[in-house]
């Protein structure tokens, strides 16, 4: 992939973090990758900014932060496996 990945908005469900990106695509990630989402609350879930120019994403009340890069590299990773 080239260029750098911004995002747009965040989604979840109860299976999945859905990061809408800037460029119109979607990343669908399961939400057992990140325990500590999981185990949060929809509040706080709910409550997240972008940061680094859109290429990561904070959630202030977790003290937890994710980069959309990862987010690619880790789901590209876990499907050649």
């Amino acid at each position: 992939m080239t260029g750098t990945a911004s995002g747009k908005a965040v989604h979840f469900d109860d299976r999945h973090l859905h990061v809408e990106l800037e460029d119109g695509r979607v990343i669908s990630t399961p939400m057992h990758w990140y325990p500590e989402l999981q185990a949060a609350t929809l509040h706080q879930v709910g409550n997240y900014a972008f940061i680094c120019r859109g290429t990561g994403i904070e959630w202030p009340d977790l003290d937890y932060h994710l980069s959309i890069q990862s987010m690619l590299a880790y789901a590209d990773e876990r499907r050649v496996a």
